[in-house]
């Protein structure tokens, strides 16, 4: 008898509330659920793919160990044995040389996120990766700084303000980043309805920007001119709210702006000056918020974009404002139940980078693995990850995976990175397992609670990810992990909250327990600053600011490369859906007309583009949706490398842009620099 089971998507950021018609084990369909207060039924492809991935014949079900070129099932029991054999040999002969990298898809399992501790403490290593240095840890770092802890992220109150500006980012296709924001296509019609306006600064003409009142291009990598112009234009103007009292340093900063001529900054960025005035006007008179994601964190200034952009809603009187820039107080409130976060605590042996929250750039893994010495990585643990296809200059990061002593992957597939382990470990089908946005639902855009257990039961002889992080760490290091489980500590940490919620209460309402608005007023409450201030002058981001240089605004001949996702995407991940990879080519080289017809290239046209790290051939997109000088590839594609064994990915492969991306990465916070590379492009 088929039975209807509510639960919550955890492929994107966006949560969206979900209804699973099963019978049996079987899966019947998938349906968004309008009960949920904070999708409201919105559901977009990716949702389907759940099936997909809990279907997938390709999909890993049992251990595998590489022996030569073969790979063999085996028992957990025999995979754990010899992988902590393996590791406390490697550690004997030099303690330092573990590490261990987390990718996207922990953020979306909060068991992972309550035990990956337990591997790191288990190995000893201070010598940990993640994805957040490829897209994100700017805006920790600009997090800790100003708010007191690294995880304090604040978002626009997209469903009250009047004025949503988007720089670098593309919510119609990631449904928010850093920004749980789900049916943003009708958060946005009732934005034009109360009278409101949406404008997006990007240097394509994305799927958001086609739905906005105004798009302005803008020249990649220049963010951080067109926000100091901005910022300038509204501390120039007195706003309709006055700032708090508990916000310090504005006037310093201003001061140190006078350096800057705003129309210079406008020329550098392409943004007409004119257009950022309007922007400032609008700012004054609120309420509005200015939002920026990934477009502006993978760059060389990507910390101070963060920065200015929280000035700017700070200066205008936005801050803590009802549509505005607002922050969560969510059922599990993890600025409570997380460290604050640290910078400089260790450097990282080779080229001295600093750690920020505990790790090292991504893209640095590859010459840590490299460089012998003391400290050279020998042993890798990777947990649901494909940095091969995922962080700056791949290809040299999977020649340095084949001289590892050890690799350990935790996938459900035989991927581009995971082809290179020594030990593959899957846990159980993604509907077999419970799940609670712990990251996610503090930045939504409506605060609710929501719990899904598990909609199908978990395969015999399975465990769940979490299950296979206490293995290793019990197998590496003889102790026993004595500690609650995810669910008994999600229940404590519901209790712990604001709402003094119990996970029986939670579990009881499965579409959500609507908790309202992300409210205003709380600010000084919550800061988590020694001083319980938002300290403006941030004395290392304004040392940055002083030395940095407006450049000569005429336009170079050459090209420069910018990312893009798509919404049947989400990063390397979904790579073997067949629902989602069904239609046209996405991955091409999107290219200006008039660029392409000064290189002779037609639409459709197979092309080299090329920079001094590497070159790629792929087919031609010609579209005045980008920005003349422009060109864009979108990321997680590449798939067609040795080992790979996932049948849908290998028919539509597409290339990596990351094996033509560098090694650069913005000094304040580690992220790869990954905007604005010179290429060059031919016809092929």
């Amino acid at each position: 008898m088929p039975q209807v089971r509510k639960r919550t998507c955890h492929i994107c950021e966006a949560n969206c509330g979900v209804l699973v018609e099963v019978e049996g084990t079987r899966i019947l369909s998938i349906k968004g659920d309008a009960d949920n207060p904070l999708s409201r039924g919105h559901i977009c492809p990716k949702g389907t793919a759940l099936q997909d991935l809990q279907e997938d014949p390709d999909r890993l079900r049992k251990p595998l160990k590489r022996v030569g070129s073969d790979w063999q099932e085996i028992s957990f029991e025999q995979a754990f044995a010899e992988i902590g054999e393996k590791v406390r040999a490697i550690l004997a002969r030099d303690p330092d040389s573990s590490a261990v990298y987390i990718g996207n898809p922990n953020a979306h399992s909060y068991g992972n996120a309550l035990n990956a501790g337990f591997l790191e403490k288990a190995l000893r290593t201070r010598t940990k990766f993640s994805a957040s240095t490829v897209d994100q840890m700017p805006n920790h770092v600009a997090n800790l700084r100003l708010w007191g802890h690294a995880s304090m992220f604040p978002i626009p109150d997209a469903d009250r303000t009047q004025t949503l500006v988007i720089l670098g980012g593309n919510p119609m296709a990631s449904n928010g980043s850093l920004w749980t924001v789900p049916d943003f296509r009708n958060r946005m019609k009732d934005l034009r309805a109360r009278g409101g306006e949406l404008v997006v600064i990007d240097p394509r003409r994305t799927e958001t920007a086609k739905i906005a009142d105004r798009h302005l291009f803008i020249r990649p990598a220049s963010d951080v001119f067109f926000l100091v112009a901005l910022l300038k234009a509204v501390m120039a103007r007195k706003p309709h709210r006055p700032v708090q009292d508990f916000v310090t340093g504005l006037d310093e900063v201003a001061a140190l702006l006078e350096r800057f001529d705003s129309e210079a900054c406008a020329q550098a960025s392409a943004v007409p000056l004119a257009e950022i005035e309007r922007l400032a006007d609008r700012f004054a008179a609120g309420p509005a918020a200015l939002y920026g994601r990934m477009g502006t964190a993978t760059q060389a200034n990507g910390t101070l974009n963060a920065w200015l952009i929280s000035l700017i809603n700070i200066a205008s009187g936005q801050l803590d404002r009802e549509g505005g820039w607002v922050f969560g107080l969510p059922a599990v409130d993890t600025v409570n139940a997380l460290p604050p976060g640290s910078i400089g605590k260790y450097s990282s042996r080779v080229s001295g980078h600093r750690s920020v929250l505990g790790e090292f750039p991504a893209a640095a893994m590859a010459e840590e693995i490299e460089t012998p010495g003391q400290g050279q990585i020998k042993a890798l643990f990777v947990v649901a990850g494909n940095p091969v296809l995922s962080t700056p200059n791949g290809a040299r990061l999977a020649k340095a995976l084949e001289s590892l002593d050890l690799m350990v992957s935790i996938d459900i597939y035989r991927n581009a990175t995971s082809a290179h382990a020594h030990y593959i470990l899957p846990p159980a089908g993604p509907l077999e397992r419970d799940h609670y946005g712990l990251f996610l639902l503090p930045m939504a855009a409506r605060t609710i609670a929501v719990y899904s257990p598990p909609t199908l039961p978990q395969a015999e002889g399975s465990l769940h990810d979490w299950e296979i992080l206490r293995g290793l760490a019990h197998a590496i290091s003889g102790e026993p992990v004595q500690a609650p489980t995810p669910r008994e500590a999600l229940d404590g940490l519901l209790q712990a909250g604001p709402y003094g919620l119990t996970l029986q209460e939670v579990e009881a309402v499965p579409s959500g327990i609507d908790l309202g608005p992300p409210p205003v007023g709380q600010l000084p409450a919550r800061l988590r600053s020694a001083s319980k201030s938002v300290p403006c002058a941030i004395p290392e981001f304004m040392v940055c600011l002083e030395e940095l240089e407006v450049p000569n605004s005429e336009v170079s001949e050459g090209l420069r490369l910018i990312g893009r996702r798509h919404l049947r995407t989400n990063n390397s991940w979904l790579a073997n859906s067949r629902r989602l990879i069904k239609g046209p080519d996405r991955c091409t080289v999107m290219i200006n007309p008039t660029d392409a017809e000064q290189r002779g290239i037609a639409d459709g046209a197979t092309v080299k583009v090329r920079s001094s790290a590497g070159e790629i051939s792929l087919s031609a997109e010609v579209t005045d949706d980008m920005m003349p000088g422009t060109v864009s590839i979108p990321h997680g594609w590449g798939h067609a490398l040795p080992g790979v064994a996932m049948a849908n990915a290998l028919g539509k492969p597409g290339v990596s842009v990351n094996d033509i991306t560098l090694n650069e990465v913005d000094p304040l916070s580690g992220n790869a620099a990954l905007s604005g590379i010179a290429v060059e492009v031919e016809v092929a």
